[in-house]
This record gives structure tokens, sequence and C-alpha cells, in this order.
């Protein structure tokens, strides 16, 4: 068992006796959970003022359901897997107990060999395990242009990466946005000039479709 959950096996134990409070907003947590969100620019937050971004959007958010948690930004534009790899150690401080990996936009965009894709993120993940976090993996898929075989190489390397581990995996981080019915009007009403980058509106759409994932990974009611 991982650490938080054990910790929250304390919760669920005094819940069972009728002795936990449930507010208007959801569980009162009793312990604070300190979660480092691993990155490229989506998670950064590129072109949107501090308190748009998906950080401290995310924060809020899980504050709102009644969790006490601190947020750690680990989004660095530009990052890819490797770049991510090269600098999990350094960002898994002490007081880390949850991590968000959400990575491979970036090696999409350069149209990188999946398996090194794959690769990089295992490395991330066995170091995450080492050190005893609970994790959420947030996948990417990719497009069709680089074909078929791409493709399903590049969209199967998370879930193989999640069972693995034993992570729990949310499958797109731009699900909300790419299953919204008009292309057009989404990209005109949630992202931002470059049609890369999510704006505020549509930023807060990706964490309510994200959050629940990310609040129950700290209650310990997933993998």
């Amino acid at each position: 068992m991982q650490r938080l959950r054990k910790a929250y096996g304390v919760i669920r134990d005094i819940r069972n006796v009728g002795l936990i409070v449930f507010s208007s907003t959801g569980l009162a947590f009793a312990n604070p959970v300190t979660i480092a969100a691993l990155g490229d620019s989506l998670t950064q937050g590129f072109g949107l003022v501090a308190n748009e971004g998906f950080v401290p959007q995310l924060e809020s958010w899980l504050i709102s359901q009644g969790a006490e948690v601190t947020l750690i930004n680990a989004g660095v534009s530009g990052d890819t897997t490797a770049g991510g790899l090269s600098r999990i150690e350094w960002t898994l401080t002490p007081d880390v107990d949850v991590l968000i990996i959400a990575l491979g936009g970036n090696d999409l965009l350069r149209g990188m060999d999946p398996d090194a894709s794959r690769e990089n993120l295992d490395g991330i993940l066995s170091i995450a395990s080492a050190h005893d976090l609970d994790v959420l993996l947030v996948g990417m898929e990719a497009p069709t242009n680089y074909g078929a075989d791409y493709k399903a190489d590049f969209d199967t390397m998370y879930p193989d990466l999640a069972a693995k581990y034993g992570v729990s995996l949310h499958p797109n981080f731009l699900n909300a946005l790419t299953s919204q019915a008009d292309r057009a009007a989404t990209i005109a009403t949630f992202m931002q000039g470059d049609g890369i980058h999510p704006n505020a509106a549509g930023v807060t759409l990706i964490v309510e479709d994200i959050g629940p994932s990310v609040l129950q990974l700290i209650t310990g009611e997933v993998n």
C-alpha cells in the first residue's frame, strides 16, 4: 500500500463508525496532501495569468471539494518525456505525497519515436514507485497524420504503463476539449490564438474533467 492510502485508511475507518463529517462541498479531509504536477506548457499554464493555469485551477477545484491540498507546479513549457525524466528526482521533494504525470504533447509535436517516449515515462514511473507515491498518469492522444501504427504505439503506452505500475490513469489531458462536437467552436471558445493551448475557460473544462480522478486518488478509493 502506498503511503497516502495508508493515511486515508484511518479516515475511512473513522467514517465507517459515523464520525467523519461531510460538508456541502464534499469530504472534510483530515490530512493535508501535497501534489506535484509534472508536465509541459499545458501544466505550466502557458499564455495565462498566474491563477488561470491548470495547477492553480485544479488546486482551487480540489479545495472546493473539501480537500486540504497544496499543488506544486512542475510544468516546464516545451518539455518532453525526456525532460521530465531528467528532472523527476529533484521534483520529488520529501513533502510530495502524490504525483501527476502529464507529458507527451511535445513528443507528439516533434514526432518522437513512441518507443523512446514509453521508455522515458517508464523511467519516471519507476522513480515514483521507488518514492512510494500515489500517481495519476495523464495521457495524450496522437493525431492520425503520423499514421495508424504510430498512433497505436503512442496511444497504448499510457494504459500499458498504468497497468504495469498499478497507477491511476486519465487517458487524455485534452479530453474535455477534443470530445466537443463542434471543433471550430471549441477552438474559438476554449483555445488561445495558437490553437494548441487552452485559454482560461478551456482549462476550467479540463480541470472539471481531470479533477475527479485526482480527488479519487487522494481519498484512496482507486488504484
